[in-house]
């Protein structure tokens, strides 16, 4: 597996879209790129299930109830991560996400063949949220959101374990 390198990005609760409180969203660039035909199957080897292959959402949305990878294997896009002023993060063939509970995402644009796989942690099911006012009673379920028990690309001891293992939650 190639040299990856690891971004972090925490997002404040906009009003609309209430991202993580206490978790940072977590950006791997070129972790998947020996793994891309196979990516799925690194995601299920660390218990990350539940796996679909197709593009992202051009409208903001976010799950309350499970965390969230997504492996870029082929194309790049941009995604706002965050809500209508978020973070605009380019990603690229090769790199994945691990989006927190609660974080939200769009596309904003991508190549023809911009396509990734997403997965959850033990295969949880989502639900969709988009924001709508009606949605604030979603930060408690955010709240109650287990720590995956396995980093998607490295498993026991990978920068999630580290990263997020490190964060005092504000339960």
């Amino acid at each position: 597996m190639n040299k990856v390198d690891v971004e972090t990005l925490y997002l404040k609760d906009n009003g609309s879209i209430p991202n993580n409180p206490d978790l940072p969203l977590i950006l791997y660039r070129g972790s998947l790129v020996d793994l891309v035909d196979n990516c799925a199957d690194q995601f299920k080897k660390n218990n990350w299930t539940n796996s679909w292959k197709n593009g992202v959402f051009d409208y903001h949305h976010y799950h309350s109830n499970t965390h969230e990878v997504l492996g870029v294997v082929s194309g790049e896009a941009t995604i706002t991560f965050g809500g209508e002023d978020g973070e605009k993060v380019t990603v690229k063939k090769g790199d994945a996400v691990v989006i927190p509970a609660g974080v939200g995402h769009k596309r904003e644009n991508a190549s023809s063949d911009f396509q990734v796989v997403g997965a959850y942690p033990n295969g949880r099911d989502h639900d969709m949220k988009t924001g709508d006012p009606n949605e604030r009673d979603a930060l408690e379920t955010i709240q109650r959101v287990p720590f995956p028990e396995t980093d998607p690309i490295f498993g026991g001891d990978g920068p999630l374990i580290e990263v997020w293992s490190n964060v005092n939650r504000g339960t």
